[in-house]
């Protein structure tokens, strides 16, 4: 008969197949890293469009035109660098893990992580038209972190942990409105940069 300790093991076991049945697993801690340095050159180029000095003014440098489709193509690259860095390092880890990239649970989590940062994505994109500039750091931030808290019952719980203090982070640079960029900075590079070193140190690449 078996011990407590092979009892123990088993449900173990049946577990970690059932979170795998349930869960897409194969998010990767370098997607997040990746998607933090991406952010932090981001945040770099567009501090030189939008600020004309130190003096935390939204105004565009002098003699620049058309920012608005300047911030835009910086964004659209920001956007696709970093899916296509996190489906890299989400592939690499599927593929070690034995795991299929695209399946039900892959299904589920795109769909409930697209519903809020589409809608984010829109209103952001009617607040640039408006010339609003210093409400889209606070806005991206609490719309993502909305679709991680969203997203994060079919993966790992941490999604939603970091996904809550992007929504808490946006709300605190609504009051801080000259500051967005660097609210934004944080949150989209330090954050993710932590995130992933803490993902990989748990999880594994």
């Amino acid at each position: 008969m078996k011990d407590k300790e092979e009892y123990i093991e088993d449900l173990k076991e049946i577990k970690e197949m059932m979170n795998r049945s349930s869960k897409f697993i194969s998010l990767s801690g370098m997607s997040g890293i990746a998607a933090g340095v991406i952010a932090l050159i981001a945040a770099w180029f567009a501090h030189s469009m939008i600020y004309a000095s130190l003096s935390m003014e939204y105004t565009a440098q002098p003699g620049s035109e058309g920012i608005t489709f300047k911030l835009l193509v910086l964004a659209c690259a920001t956007i696709i660098a970093a899916v296509l860095a996190g489906v890299f390092f989400t592939k690499r880890k599927a593929k070690k893990l034995n795991q299929p990239l695209w399946d039900a649970q892959t299904r589920l989590l795109l769909i409930n992580l697209a519903i809020p940062l589409v809608t984010g994505g829109l209103l952001c994109l009617l607040l640039l038209q408006q010339g609003l500039i210093g409400l889209l750091a606070p806005f991206t931030l609490i719309f993502y972190g909305l679709a991680l808290v969203n997203a994060s019952k079919y993966t790992f719980k941490e999604v939603g942990t970091l996904g809550m203090v992007e929504i808490v982070l946006g709300l605190v640079a609504m009051l801080f409105i000259g500051y967005g960029l660097f609210f934004w900075a944080f949150g989209f590079g330090i954050l993710h940069i932590v995130y992933g070193i803490f993902m990989q140190s748990k999880y594994g690449s």
